[in-house]
């Protein structure tokens, strides 16, 4: 009996091949959603590179450098806001659309995104599917290992918080857009364009992305207060995380009901926007090329909006290059907290400093365990959260390192730029403009490391670690 011919097994190998990676999707979105997640991201800021490489994508109608693509497609699936071009000028309104389309891809979030995905691939949102959804707003639900208490989201509000995601984001961008077309007709753009450029800023805001589609940036606008503080607004929403959201939708005002998350991000974000906003002032306040020319009300507005850009929102009035030194420290220090966690913001989040302060200050007053409003952090909490420092610090050391050996640029400019790429901020001294092909590419890395998060990546490392079922015996170093 003949076997088949070389054509039957050709038709046999097209028809399998689909069959057998859609099983293997399957099977990665329940054996490791970490994996998955960081695979969603990376596929698409490939998509993304190779659209962003189109004549058609570029405003003279030639292909985008390689590097140039690339960057481009990371920072905005990433919602980083940095660029080695000039947004406003080098794209085509085909590549403002792909820029706006890819901001509110990526702003939602990397275990949202697969976990939507994943839904669609196992057809139901199994045990595993929620586990990788509730993880985008618990990070200890990624690891894999026991949780104890007191999560953000409950594994039966997955559904939910999903549709809060999709619906908070459709909601804030068209109320925010609203509010900005009045306000840009006001600046002296015209009507179309305006109808245009609203829904862009509403977006950029609301993803703490900080890209703006004309030449110049936001330096039109750097007198309508009513456009800054709406930008402001939409700042502050996606900084906040969609647990928050969610949890103040289901809540309202009855502060008692709010989860233990939502009060330490509300209180963390205040209190840092306040301060920044304090120092700048304080720092900034004699500087001829910034503040030093504005009266005591124009001062008090712009270090609030430089504190609330500095916090991931990306948005800049005043030259970065133009701050003290002292200033960059400060932004440097904002913009490395970053957000909240499950936010369109980036950074090691609010909620992991107001978590390691705590912890501070529980030892400082020789308590045995961490405790706030009247419920008690576990020990597993404040480990992940010195992991996220330990590892954000070590990414943003190695990084600084090799730009400024590659570049041979001024240190405080390129740690600057570094901790803003890491924290998805967008803000820069100018030095992301000029980088080399070499040093593109290693921003490019730090910026999908920060946005796809310490904890996700550790979590896709170790997603076969073992458990261990035994102890060794305790002998206590010396600290400090």
């Amino acid at each position: 009996m003949a076997g088949p011919t070389v054509g039957e097994r050709l038709q046999r190998t097209l028809i399998s091949t689909p069959r057998s990676w859609w099983h293997t999707l399957r099977n990665l979105t329940t054996s490791s959603p970490s994996r998955f997640a960081v695979l969603i991201f990376t596929t698409l800021i490939l998509v993304f590179t190779a659209l962003f490489s189109l004549p058609a994508a570029s405003a003279d109608g030639t292909p985008t450098p390689l590097a140039d693509a690339l960057f481009t497609a990371v920072s905005t699936i990433c919602v980083t806001g940095l660029s080695t071009v000039d947004m406003g000028t080098h794209w085509s309104p085909f590549g403002h659309v792909l820029v706006y389309v890819g901001v509110n891809v990526g702003a939602l979030g990397v275990l949202t995104l697969a976990s939507i995905l994943g839904l669609v691939i196992s057809k139901k949102l199994g045990l595993r599917a929620k586990l990788l959804a509730a993880g985008d707003s618990n990070p200890l639900r990624a690891r894999g290992g026991p949780v104890n208490e007191g999560q953000t989201v409950r594994l039966g509000e997955v559904g939910q918080l999903l549709a809060t995601v999709a619906l908070s984001t459709l909601v804030i961008e068209v109320a925010l857009a609203i509010l900005l077309y009045p306000s840009l007709l006001l600046s002296g753009i015209d009507p179309l364009t305006a109808l245009w450029e609203a829904p862009y800023y509403a977006a950029m805001s609301f993803t703490n992305t900080g890209f703006s589609p004309n030449a110049g940036g936001l330096d039109p606008f750097a007198d309508n207060y009513f456009m800054l503080s709406v930008l402001m607004v939409g700042v502050f929403l996606g900084s906040i995380g969609f647990p928050v959201i969610f949890t103040l939708w289901r809540h309202h005002w009855h502060v008692r009901r709010w989860s233990l998350h939502a009060k330490l991000t509300l209180i963390t974000t205040v209190i840092l926007f306040f301060v920044g906003a304090g120092v700048f002032a304080l720092l900034e306040f004699d500087n001829a090329a910034t503040f030093g020319e504005l009266d005591a009300w124009d001062t008090t507005f712009q270090a609030l909006f430089l504190s609330a850009m500095t916090r991931s929102g990306g948005f800049s009035v005043v030259e970065i290059g133009d701050l003290h030194g002292s200033s960059l420290v400060v932004g440097s220090m904002l913009m490395f907290v970053g957000g909240g966690s499950a936010s369109t913001a980036g950074g090691i989040k609010v909620t992991t400093l107001a978590v390691m302060a705590l912890a501070v200050w529980s030892e400082a007053r020789g308590r045995q365990s961490v405790e706030v409003f009247g419920r008690r952090i576990p020990s597993d909490v404040q480990r992940v959260a010195l992991s996220v420092v330990a590892w954000g610090a070590t990414i943003i050391a190695i990084a600084t390192i090799t730009i400024a050996q590659i570049t041979q640029a001024p240190i405080a400019d390129v740690l600057f730029d570094v901790i803003s790429g890491f924290g998805t901020v967008g803000l820069s001294t100018g030095l992301t403009e000029t980088l080399p092909d070499s040093a593109s590419y290693v921003m490019a890395l730090t910026m999908f490391m920060g946005r796809v998060g310490t904890v996700t990546l550790a979590a896709a490392v170790a997603a076969t670690s073992r458990s261990q079922h035994y102890s060794l015996p305790v002998e206590r170093p010396i600290v400090g």
